[in-house]
């Protein structure tokens, strides 16, 4: 073979072999992006048609714990004690729980007839004991009319004219009330409040119910009555407020909200509805704040003049905001990280690394569920710190390692950047005793909210929204503190129209001793 016949085929060798290589990066190229958009397409799917719960079956959790054998054997144990087998399936044995002691009782005997307490020996049966059993009833809501009479006196003899100091039609003032004229009464209120903000029941369906009840109360009459209602508790308001920065901790989240009628703003712009969590332990506040934006501003005008702990998602306004306060510190929150890894595991087909990364987190939130234990807060915080330190450099370890071995661009890769990014923030958490892995503090605060959105959709104005605000806020802060919200806003609304000083409002705060 001549010299130009083989250099032309070394050169056509070279290039085929270009063109291979080529071919193989694409190919490979091709077969990452198909891998992170079959996870996309899982992911959407399991956002669709899945269970919202982020709670793992029993097989998912023997899957979990065989990267954690040295809590298997107890676990197993746990799962033993509340579950029985039968045979295809478990099933958990059911519990009836005691009805409340504090709900009324109404007794009914149901005897022998009196002919059947003789013996046939002769003599008159004794009774040697019963055989108790409880039900349960309920009375639907009593619609009931308050008639209020205030009797009018006058002199027929001067009318009026002997005592002209006084008015000659003397009655007695009518007391006052929370919303001055109309027919609703402090139970009304807080009955129409409760039903909407606590039980998720739009005021449309209120008024379908009322309406059964043999009464036509509109629902633009009862909207105009939270308004009016949330606008007389605003020194509560203000009161909670105070309270809510005194404390060290400050939990914060924010979610969407549908607002019509916003300057300037199409209706379907999307606004938002933050909450914030803080107070001291026993005073605990919550504060839902509306706001057409999500932007740095609102956030420094909740936080205010507070200095501790800030305890959030990854939302970068928070880190925004702590960076420009140097008393706040800026706490992350680990069941968002969880979350992440979560749905790596749901969308992805390959098995291990998610699962790891799991058994290591929920083995932070062992030493959580063995507070009780500890008498002293600064001793469990101690203990923490030792138990939990290690398991954080190991996970943390891995995390770097991990990070070069998977696709930046799959749901894994993504999980464990977002881990690394907020890792400094993740382990401040062991600073302080009331603080906890994650943010779950405001997140169960704003899930009422949430859950109550499916029900209505939107606000159907500004002046709405903000009232929406201060009704959860008193609600969510009554039901933390351990209040009945239905009865703590009646009391509310009884006492304040009387109420003329900040110290006569003190009572009346939801987290003040209950009369």
């Amino acid at each position: 073979m001549c010299h130009d016949t083989l250099h032309a085929v070394e050169g056509n060798v070279k290039t085929l072999l270009r063109e291979n290589a080529q071919l193989k990066h694409d190919n490979a190229e091709l077969h990452k992006l198909v891998e992170i958009q079959g996870e996309e397409i899982a992911w959407y799917k399991k956002k669709l048609f899945g269970r919202s719960s982020e709670k793992l079956s029993e097989a998912e959790l023997a899957q979990i714990r065989l990267f954690d054998e040295a809590e298997a054997a107890i676990a197993q144990r746990e799962v033993e004690e509340q579950l029985q087998l039968i045979p295809a399936h478990m099933r958990r044995r059911p519990v009836r729980r005691p009805l409340p002691a504090s709900l009324p009782r109404i007794e009914v005997v149901i005897d022998i007839p009196e002919a059947e307490k003789h013996c046939a020996c002769g003599h008159e049966l004794v009774r040697i004991g019963e055989e108790p059993s409880e039900k349960l009833d309920v009375i639907p809501p009593q619609v009931r009319v308050i008639r209020t009479i205030r009797p009018k006196y006058a002199c027929h003899h001067c009318e009026g004219s002997g005592d002209e100091g006084k008015p000659a039609v003397r009655i007695a003032p009518a007391p006052p009330a929370i919303i001055e004229k109309g027919i609703a009464t402090p139970g009304l209120l807080a009955y129409i409040v409760t039903a909407k903000f606590c039980d998720a029941l739009p005021l449309y369906r209120q008024e379908k119910q009322f309406l059964r009840y043999g009464v036509e109360l509109a629902r633009q009459t009862m909207a105009d009555w939270m308004i009016e209602v949330a606008t007389a508790c605003a020194p509560v308001m203000e009161a909670l407020e105070k309270h809510l920065r005194s404390g060290p901790i400050l939990w914060m989240d924010e979610t969407t909200v549908q607002v019509m009628g916003e300057e300037g703003r199409a209706n379907t712009t999307k606004s938002y509805m933050w909450v914030v969590r803080g107070g001291l332990p026993g005073a605990e506040v919550v504060v839902y704040h509306y706001a057409p934006s999500r932007g740095a501003e609102v956030a420094r005008q909740l936080i205010g003049d507070f200095e501790g702990y800030l305890q959030s998602d990854g939302y970068e306004v928070y880190d925004t905001v702590c960076a420009e306060r140097s008393k706040i510190i800026h706490v992350g929150c680990m069941a968002h990280v969880r979350r992440d890894f979560m749905d790596a595991k749901k969308s992805s087909k390959k098995a291990g690394s998610a699962d790891e990364a799991l058994a290591m987190i929920d083995k932070l939130y062992v030493m959580e569920r063995r507070r009780a234990e500890f008498q002293d807060p600064q001793q469990f915080a101690i203990a923490r710190k030792s138990e939990v330190e290690p398991v954080l450099e190991k996970f943390h370890a891995w995390l770097l390692r991990r990070q070069t071995e998977v696709l930046p661009g799959a749901l894994l890769g993504q999980a464990i950047d977002y881990a690394i990014g907020q890792w400094p923030k993740l382990l401040r958490y062991l600073e302080h005793p009331l603080l906890s892995p994650d943010n779950n503090a405001s997140e169960q605060a704003i899930r009422p909210f949430v859950l109550g959105r499916k029900n209505w959709l939107f606000s159907g104005s500004p002046r709405g929204a903000s009232a929406s605000a201060t009704l959860y806020s008193l609600i969510e802060t009554a039901k933390a503190n351990g209040q009945e919200p239905y009865w703590y806003l009646r009391r509310l609304f009884e006492a304040l129209p009387n109420v003329r000083t900040p110290e006569e409002l003190l009572p009346l705060l939801p987290f003040a001793p209950t009369p």
